[in-house]
């Protein structure tokens, strides 16, 4: 029998296309999303599962919900976790984690907690009550998976970032410029000590980082505990000068490494803005 997997924020960018990877690599993936940074569409599903049902020909199973919902979420992990014995967690972390790097390129071994913004100590935050978690049962499986930027779209073009508002990542906010969705690109800051003066920053392929998701249920297994209108701006807080990974330790532990490099990130994600204008509202 397939598994089931619970994907919480399963209809946004980075939730979809894990959702299509774990479809095809053969789990049944249950979502919960309360809408925030996802396409609502027309019918029952979110747009961009919709999407997805019809890349795969499969089904998803979904609920709207919003985790801060505090009865809701204990209904669900009790239907799901509890009694299921679910003790098994893959958290989506992130290098902001680190800090202002001390060395460069990271590894796991770099100091986490010196988090530079609100989003960064939440994730370390998580991080900890989960160590703290499997350290007190044995019983509890974690994987942390700390990425940096993910970027690009799905190779049909149907499904890809459609951030609610003003982009905050870079490379939705380049494409929506360069189709002509905004006027120009800030760069937050030319004053670095880096070669440009601009930040230096890493970047993923986001259906590499859906498979990275996969390899880590699979190591759950083991009981292991272009030229466009810019203009410079003022830099902004909590911004650090270069970070990027040094990824050895997750083919050495999982198995993965990613296979889709820089161009093929800005080839997938113009298409799908080429295809997607204007997101998942309208289509080309």
């Amino acid at each position: 029998m397939a598994e089931k997997v619970l994907v919480t924020g399963g209809a946004g960018y980075i939730g979809s296309h894990t959702v299509l990877e774990l479809l095809e690599a053969g789990y049944l993936p249950v979502v919960i999303d309360n809408f925030h940074n996802a396409f609502r569409g027309g019918g029952s599903l979110p747009e961009s599962l919709r999407r997805v049902q019809e890349l795969t020909g499969r089904s998803v199973e979904f609920e709207e919900m919003d985790i801060l919902d505090q009865g809701a979420l204990q209904r669900l992990f009790k239907k799901i976790m509890k009694a299921h014995g679910v003790k098994n967690l893959v958290f989506s972390s992130s290098a902001t984690v680190y800090g202002n790097p001390q060395y460069l390129p990271l590894d796991e071994a770099h100091p986490t907690g010196g988090c530079t913004n609100p989003y960064g100590k939440s994730k370390f935050f998580i991080e900890e009550m989960i160590r703290d978690l499997c350290q007190a049962d044995k019983t509890w499986n974690a994987v942390l998976l700390r990425y940096f930027n993910p970027t690009g779209a799905h190779a049909s073009g149907c499904i890809g970032e459609d951030p609610q508002g003003i982009p905050n990542n870079l490379m939705p906010y380049v494409s929506q410029v360069a189709i002509g969705r905004r006027e120009a690109l800030n760069v937050f800051g030319n004053d670095y000590d880096t070669e440009d003066g601009t930040g230096v920053r890493d970047y993923i392929h986001v259906v590499d980082l859906a498979k990275g998701h996969i390899a880590a249920l699979r190591k759950l297994k083991e009981q292991c505990g272009c030229r466009i209108p810019y203009k410079v701006v003022a830099r902004r807080e909590g911004d650090v000068a270069a970070c990027y990974a040094n990824p050895s330790l997750a083919q050495e532990e999982l198995g993965w490494t990613a296979a889709l490099g820089l161009d093929r990130m800005c080839e997938d994600l113009w298409r799908w803005q080429k295809q997607n204008p204007s997101g998942f509202g309208t289509q080309a």
